[in-house]
């Protein structure tokens, strides 16, 4: 009997997922920008508060349940490199399913919710005021925004990136649109702002459904059995558990970064704003990439491929180091200059150059907290992941705690202590993850 031949794991494998991936990244911000806009044009200060504050919000909401799209990322991968075509279908079924109910549980519980959340921020009346418009209308797309997780993780995970791609850019633009027709043509306000993006969710999980339907052989029809399998549900929940602690420990961090900076005066504030940008930029790549390794990992993985694994492994972090580099020079050449463009307080923009360094260091670290992020969702190796980003969380606060006297300087070497420890943490446990997983390698 032969051993099974395996596909060769190459650059243009992790490009053909990393490529739509990083395209997609770099049209999500358009949204922000045009809402913003358009609130801007109504000129009061309290609607374009009241919108970036309910951004913000669901924003976190959102990310929470990220495990969604991971978990069907990495699943559906591995049951491609185990060649099990029904249960990828299956999958995709259960995730709908799943969607669908924390999608109701947050429509039902709005008015707990909204008080809790907007009693955390802190905003004043007016603020509150309008972000709670925002807030009651768009809580109705959360149904169709984390299905469309769901449709997004399964086709990566099928390696279909580009109608993954395709979908988001549709998203975004008939949000574009949208919320232009609505706020700036029809008048509607916050309120307008609030339907385009429910309008947009709605959407593109429309598209969504026809489009999984044409890659899911056999429909969407699946055993009831298969769908509700004990041990296949006990695995989803332990795994999407885990990832959803872990996803509440990152969000901790730049929450709590956030919050620091706010009350360090509003110069500061607006200085880390400016210079989140540039956070924002390297994590278009990175991200990218860590989408690659979910894929490239899970697929190899379902194969039993050790090498194939051990090959996605080395190929997403040396590309991500590469762009890296690039991105820490171009920050370096180009920063100061950056800076000036967005914003026309020379006050702002002597503190903005004056953490810039830091902005310059995050990419390198980054590329191994990114990374290894794909590489242990993709193997669902996620209460490892689990522990050690609440390892990362935890040295985060006691860098912030022991440089809090340096000021900002402290809070953004806290940050950057959380990227290295997040990475590196995550390496050191590799060797011995990967031999749990190919024990006859």
């Amino acid at each position: 009997m032969h051993a099974p031949v395996h596909p060769r794991i190459g650059s243009r494998q992790v490009f053909a997922i990393a490529g739509p991936a990083m395209v997609a990244n770099l049209t999500t911000p358009l949204i922000g920008v045009v809402s913003t806009t358009a609130i801007g044009r109504l000129d009061d200060a309290a609607l374009l508060g009241g919108v970036a504050m309910a951004s913000v919000i669901f924003d976190c909401l959102f990310w929470l349940f990220g495990f969604l799209r991971m978990s069907t990322l990495a699943f559906t991968a591995q049951a491609l490199g185990a060649g099990e075509t029904r249960e990828q279908t299956v999958i995709l079924v259960r995730g709908f399913i799943v969607a669908g109910l924390i999608g109701a549980a947050l429509i039902a519980l709005q008015l707990p919710l909204s008080a809790v959340l907007f009693d955390l921020m802190g905003g004043s009346e007016g603020v509150t005021r309008a972000a709670k418009t925002y807030f009651m209308i768009r809580i109705w797309s959360s149904p169709f925004a984390l299905a469309n997780y769901v449709i997004l993780g399964w086709l990566i995970g099928k390696a279909r990136a580009n109608p993954a791609l395709l979908l988001q850019i549709v998203i975004n633009l008939v949000n574009m649109v949208a919320t232009i027709l609505l706020v700036l043509v029809y008048d509607t306000g916050i309120a307008g702002a609030a339907i385009a993006a429910l309008l947009s969710e709605a959407v593109g999980f429309g598209l969504g459904v026809v489009v999984c339907r044409h890659y899911a052989d056999g429909g969407f029809t699946v055993p009831y059995a298969a769908l509700f399998d004990r041990a296949k549900l006990v695995r989803l929940l332990a795994v999407n558990s885990d990832i959803l602690i872990r996803t509440a420990a990152l969000i901790a961090v730049f929450m709590f970064f956030t919050a620091k900076g706010a009350r360090a005066g509003d110069v500061t504030l607006a200085a880390n704003s400016v210079l989140n940008n540039f956070l924002l930029v390297s994590a278009f790549f990175l991200d990218g990439l860590a989408n690659a390794a979910q894929q490239l990992c899970g697929r190899t993985l379902g194969a039993g491929d050790a090498k194939g694994f051990a090959d996605s492994t080395r190929l997403v972090l040396l590309w991500g180091l590469g762009f890296a580099i690039v991105v820490a020079v171009l920050f370096a050449l180009f920063g100061p200059a950056l800076i000036g463009f967005m914003t026309a307080s020379e006050d702002v923009r002597r503190a903005a150059r004056e953490f810039l360094p830091f902005v310059v260091l995050a990419p390198i670290p980054g590329v191994f907290a990114f990374g290894f992020d794909g590489i242990y969702i993709g193997a669902t190796w996620a209460r490892a992941m689990r522990n050690l980003m609440l390892a990362s969380l935890a040295i985060f606060l006691g860098t912030w705690w022991a440089l809090q006297s340096l000021g900002n300087a402290g809070l953004w070497s806290a940050l950057i202590a959380s990227y290295v420890s997040r990475g590196g943490l995550q390496a050191a446990r590799y060797p011995a993850q990967f031999r749990a997983t190919f024990p006859k390698s």
